[in-house]
């Protein structure tokens, strides 16, 4: 990375040394008789003669180098030094704007590597030790510790605890686990101490399944292509062949040579880099990075577009959306302040959720709590004012034998679990008070996002680590194509890989870094920058700076019009050049003559590339 930097440096001084070197020649500074074009020459004008050469050597691969090539050597045969001065700096640049705006792609599998636990807790003997992770065995127990990283894949043996899975799975919510339920590696364990039986090795882990994925998982036509090289071999054949059959009939020497100077592509290997660096520019200011030129181009041509639903189409966190009273005589601020004192002594997510709604609402301090206690997995209790408060799960109500009324349920709450929503009933001295309902809530402007890009004639699919329920009802309200929902990493690869066996391009849209591999896998991955981690923004192409969707229509359209103009920049280009190849046929341009045409050329390819710096820009 530092040697590419400092090649990046080095090919910056060298332009501008150039440019300045022209500039000077052109009005005539001379220092001792010396002609300044040949800096440009020697710094710009070489490079590219020896790799044209070492590509025609070692791969027999014509370029539009070669091309350039000739034209810097003929012009310096016919003593044309300025016109092969000039070719030489205006190739130069666009050859910089190409490789700045390619990139490369970081994989962030550092970062990933840093979440494999190295240490790990094993009872042997009834005697605790701690081992090196890499050498746990399929079979031994091991003690897990509130706000460790479990080590292991396996299930768990004795004790309780709420895990955060979303490392592999993306889903907000913690996971209650009891003995018997499986635990993976990589996720976090919340509370509750615990104590598991390893059933897979280090190496076979779902979190080291996780890193292989993100190794392995390479898009498609991984290298971009110059759509001048495309064309390069024919302009060098062409302009060989114009300039034999010139100097046949003319027996004009300096016409021939003038012909492999006009048509030096200069345009045409700008009208890639030019569009691309503009399109990029326009991005920045909606708030979108982009790595490397070539996922706008790919961009341009994709079918599908894949979507997570946590931190995408969700704001990514749980938020308290209803507030239940049991009865009439109990009233919602009375049923919020008293699950709010209990949960302030929780570190729960959900009952940070509950603290925060509060906070933002009300403002009247919080009761003293007594004899508070948590159970993992179901709730929590305490005393308030000499009065038992419980707070939990349905299940945490049966054990407290506090009846739920099935008309209550049916009537005020079943709804909302069947969006996937979270219910904490609240009781006090065992009879019900209410429920209150979290819920990770939708973007406001997903539908609008979706919409539009179904109009584009795009397709849509939501994957999802979330439970049918949830999934559908997410993708009833933003109307998706195709859902599918308890997802795992390998099954959201696996969905991409299908679609791009059938030859789609497929973008995918998320965070997470349970979304790294399907990210790197898309054509196209496109990551939010606000809600996502790092290691998802390094496995993917393009990140939304603002974590916000909705300019993902116009991230669309842009590579779309990027795409346009680019061809018509070719068009142009090869147009100019066989215009101007005519023209030295008849004698009617000389080789300065001739540089100037296509510099005039390039500078219209620049303009025209130069509007999409505005493209969707709201006029006042």
């Amino acid at each position: 990375m530092e040697i590419a930097k400092i090649k990046e440096n080095k090919d910056i001084i060298f332009i501008i040394i150039s440019t300045i070197s022209v500039i000077l020649s052109f009005i005539g500074v001379k220092p001792y008789g010396f002609d300044l074009t040949w800096i440009a020459i020697v710094l710009c004008g070489i490079p590219i003669i020896l790799e044209a050469c070492e590509g025609l050597i070692t791969e027999f691969d014509i370029k539009a180098d070669v091309l350039v090539s000739i034209a810097i050597i003929a012009s310096i045969i016919i003593g044309e030094v300025f016109a092969a001065g000039e070719i030489a700096v205006i190739m130069a640049i666009g050859g910089f704007l190409e490789e700045y705006t390619v990139g490369k792609t970081q994989t962030g599998i550092e970062r990933l590597i840093d979440l494999t636990p190295q240490t790990a807790t094993r009872i042997r003997n009834g005697k605790e030790e701690v081992i090196d992770a890499e050498t746990i065995e399929i079979g031994d127990i091991l003690k897990v510790l509130p706000g460790e990283v479990i080590p292991a894949d396996g299930t768990l043996i004795k004790g309780e605890s709420s895990i955060d899975q979303s490392v592999l799975t993306g889903e907000s919510m913690p996971v209650d686990k009891l003995a018997g339920d499986e635990v993976f590696s990589g996720t976090i364990n919340l509370y509750g101490t615990f104590t598991m039986k390893a059933e897979k090795s280090g190496s076979n882990s779902s979190l080291q399944k996780l890193i292989k994925l993100v190794e392995s998982s390479k898009p498609e036509n991984a290298e971009i292509v110059r759509q001048a090289d495309k064309w390069a071999t024919w302009v060098v054949i062409v302009a060989f062949i114009g300039a034999i059959a010139t100097w046949l009939v003319t027996r004009d020497i300096i016409r021939s040579v003038t012909i492999l100077v006009v048509f030096c592509p200069c345009a045409l290997v700008l009208a890639t880099p030019t569009a691309i660096m503009a399109a990029i520019g326009n991005l920045t200011k909606h708030g979108i990075l982009v790595k490397d030129g070539e996922s706008i181009e790919t961009l341009a041509k994709i079918k599908t577009i894949i979507l997570d639903k946590t931190g995408t189409l969700t704001y990514g966190n749980p938020e308290l959306v209803e507030i239940i009273p049991y009865e009439s005589k109990i009233s919602k601020d009375d049923l919020i302040y008293q699950l709010t004192s209990l949960e302030s002594n929780s570190e729960h997510p959900l009952a940070k959720s509950i603290v925060k709604y509060y906070k933002n609402n009300y403002t009247e301090k919080l009761l003293e709590v007594t004899n508070f206690k948590v159970i993992i997995g179901k709730g929590v209790k305490g005393k308030i004012e000499g009065e038992e408060i419980i707070a939990g799960n349905k299940e945490f109500m049966s054990d407290k034998n506090i009846e739920l009324p099935e008309t209550y349920i049916k009537n005020n709450i079943e709804s909302y679990l069947n969006t996937g929503s979270t219910a904490i009933y609240v009781a006090r001295n065992g009879f019900l008070l209410g429920c209150i309902i979290l819920s990770d809530i939708l973007r406001e402007n997903a539908e609008s996002v979706i919409s539009q890009i179904k109009n584009m004639g795009l397709n849509t699919a939501l994957l999802t680590g979330d439970n049918k329920e949830t999934g559908e009802y997410i993708a009833s309200k933003v109307k998706v194509d195709t859902l599918k929902y308890n997802c795992l990493p390998e099954d959201k690869t696996s969905f991409i890989q299908d679609l791009q066996k059938q030859d789609e391009r497929v973008a995918m849209i998320g965070d997470g870094i349970n979304d790294a591999p399907s990210l790197k896998k898309a054509d196209v991955g496109i990551s939010m920058g606000d809600v996502g981690s790092d290691i998802s923004i390094d496995a993917s192409n393009i990140t939304l700076i603002s974590g916000d969707i909705k300019e993902i229509p116009h991230l669309i359209k842009l590579s779309k019009r990027t795409v346009k103009i680019i061809n018509s920049n070719i068009a142009f280009s090869l147009g100019l050049n066989f215009l101007a190849m005519f023209l030295a046929m008849l004698g009617i341009l000389g080789p300065i003559t001739g540089a100037l045409v296509h510099n005039v050329g390039s500078v219209f390819v620049i303009i025209i590339s130069a509007s999409l710096l505005n493209y969707g820009r709201k006029k006042v």
